[in-house]
């Protein structure tokens, strides 16, 4: 089944392979943005590319409606089969390295022969890639630690990239005649921020069927094991899925019980023993267990006597204590509780749809407001905007707003903490915003005592609104840089700037063992996609999974309060907000 993003990857992918060819930059930059137009299409463009009705679709042209039908109706297509078998399959995998573009990896591939992860490891020791023009000595240092990076963390997936990916299993799951009951249990159900597996869990009289027909979903790859009531499957991005099937009474034991973490789980057993009860995955067994009612998860821990625990809180954190406690735990934000958000890009910077396309996307999901936020002069590779090009975008967003009903726009901008803390605009340009995000984008390498200091004078300024991706880590694939959190959060608190909560899948930064420190600390969140184009928005889901774990409530997230109460917030000088 030829999906949406199977379209476009490939699309992506042929504009990588011409990239390595050295063609046309013109014929390279159409395929990107034929993918990014596949990506953001209202319609089912799957379906629309079978049928052979993409004509008149902006940034489709003929040649590639031809190639989008080919793939939807065959599910390949020959010209990209073509240009792939011109290289190495082992090559593929040095994309997956920081910081290795197409250009690097043609002069790479060029120069030096590499071909693979394994090549580039080898010139790296022996010192050939500093040689190489472009590269040098930090470069070297640079690839090499990518490769380590990657080495590391192999065996692992952010939870963003994979979430859409588990809901369709999950949905045919949901849809299979056998099953009464389908979730994901595991560290994806507690929302941790990268996983080694998914696990699934249904309800079903007919084990052995749901098990074998689980290992025949679209997704699968290669069949690990198929029992009478467990399978498990790796999926073609390398992924493992676990499925275990048991009886509906058993159900919830098992996805409490398989949901973990395994230090709560010890805690509940704990606690069960006290009551005289053995609690595993399958039931309470002992004398009276056969009293104890359990047809959800919240009769098992009421059974301990305690309240529901939700799932994100697992963790043995103090969450055991909170749920037997009088005043209880938090109750959660919730995805509905969201009215805006902030730090999102467009075309005026590094972002692949205009402004009114970004506020159509934000009217969709019904949100009351969108701030706007491109980047400062000083991100010249994501082309900054200078305080000319910043002038004539506030203008063109108070042109948008003018008599407009429906969602409204905010001005901003993602402003580039600068090395010694001062920022990339003055306050003369940062007055006339409604909003202002300081990022770090440089000079990653200073050691923790200057980077806090950088940070904290940033956030002394009295037009810095919010702090963005406080570590500047990337998932998997770039450690944060090194940076005294706590001081951070402490410095947000008397400075009153709000801390984001960066929902970008590759992000979620500042990470969710922090959020509890801050939220006691009185320091606002943001939960913001910093999306750059318009299904990035969609991440907002991602991060309100994030601040849950987090343990966050509706009042301690920025972006919950209404059109109006963010109004008079960003209106009010900063240390006098709330």
């Amino acid at each position: 089944m030829t999906t949406r993003e199977t379209l476009a990857d490939i699309l992506d992918e042929i504009a990588l392979l011409l990239e390595l060819k050295g063609e046309n930059p013109f014929k390279i930059r159409a395929y990107r943005q034929g993918a990014e137009t596949v990506r953001g299409h209202d319609g089912d463009i799957a379906a629309m590319a079978a049928a052979g009705e993409l004509e008149g679709i902006k940034g489709i042209g003929s040649a590639l409606r031809d190639k989008l039908h080919e793939l939807a109706t065959t599910g390949k297509l020959k010209f990209h089969e073509n240009l792939r078998a011109e290289f190495p399959e082992t090559l593929f995998g040095l994309f997956d390295l920081q910081g290795l573009g197409a250009k690097k990896i043609k002069a790479l591939h060029d120069q030096l022969g590499v071909d693979s992860i394994a090549d580039l490891k080898a010139a790296c020791e022996d010192g050939r890639v500093a040689g190489l023009p472009g590269f040098g000595g930090k470069s070297q240092a640079k690839i090499l630690e990518a490769i380590d990076q990657r080495d590391r963390h192999a065996d692992r997936f952010a939870l963003g990239a994979v979430t859409a990916l588990a809901g369709e299993m999950l949905d045919e799951l949901r849809s299979h005649p056998g099953v009464s009951r389908a979730e994901i249990a595991g560290s994806f159900r507690r929302a941790r921020e990268t996983l080694h597996d998914l696990d699934f869990l249904v309800a079903t009289r007919e084990p052995a069927l749901v098990c074998r027909d689980f290992t025949k979903l679209p997704q699968v790859e290669s069949v690990i094991a198929c029992g009478g009531t467990k399978a498990s499957v790796r999926l073609g991005n390398g992924l493992q899925c676990d499925l275990r099937a048991v009886s509906n009474a058993q159900f919830p034991f098992a996805l409490q019980y398989f949901t973990g973490s395994k230090e709560h789980n010890v805690a509940l057993r704990s606690l069960a023993l006290k009551r005289g009860l053995s609690l595993n995955e399958y039931g309470f067994t002992g004398d009276g267990a056969e009293d104890v009612a359990a047809e959800d998860e919240a009769g098992i821990y009421e059974a301990l006597g305690l309240r529901f625990v939700p799932p994100e809180l697992r963790e043995n954190l103090g969450e055991v204590e909170a749920a037997s406690g009088e005043s209880g735990l938090p109750r959660l934000i919730e995805l509905e509780n969201l009215r805006g958000t902030f730090h999102n890009h467009t075309t005026a910077s590094d972002g692949t749809a205009t402004l009114e396309e970004m506020a159509e996307a934000a009217m969709d999901l019904g949100l009351q407001y969108l701030g706007i936020a491109d980047h400062s002069k000083s991100s010249f590779q994501a082309r900054g905007l200078d305080e000319t090009r910043l002038a004539a975008q506030v203008d063109e967003i108070a042109s948008f707003n003018a008599g407009r009903e429906g969602c409204r726009l905010f001005a901003g901008a993602e402003v580039d903490i600068l090395k010694d803390g001062t920022l990339d605009f003055d306050n003369g340009v940062m007055e006339k915003l409604d909003y202002v995000v300081a990022s770090v984008h440089s000079a990653f390498t200073l050691d923790e005592e200057a980077m806090t200091r950088r940070i904290c004078r940033a956030m002394e300024n009295p037009h810095v609104t919010m702090l963005g991706h406080l570590t500047g880590r990337l998932l998997l694939r770039r450690d944060g840089y090194a940076v005294d959190i706590a001081k951070v959060i402490d410095c947000a608190a008397e400075t009153r700037t709000v801390i984001e909560l960066n929902c970008s899948s590759m992000r979620l930064d500042m990470d969710w063992r922090w959020w509890r420190r801050a939220r006691d600390k009185g320091v606002l969140c943001a939960i913001n996609p910093d999306a750059h184009r318009p299904e990035g928005l969609h991440n907002l889901s991602l991060g309100v999974r994030v601040a849950r774990k987090g343990w966050l409530r509706r009042e301690d997230v920025l972006n919950t309060r209404d059109h109006a109460a963010i109004k008079a917030f960003l209106a009010m000088p900063k240390d006098q907000r709330e």
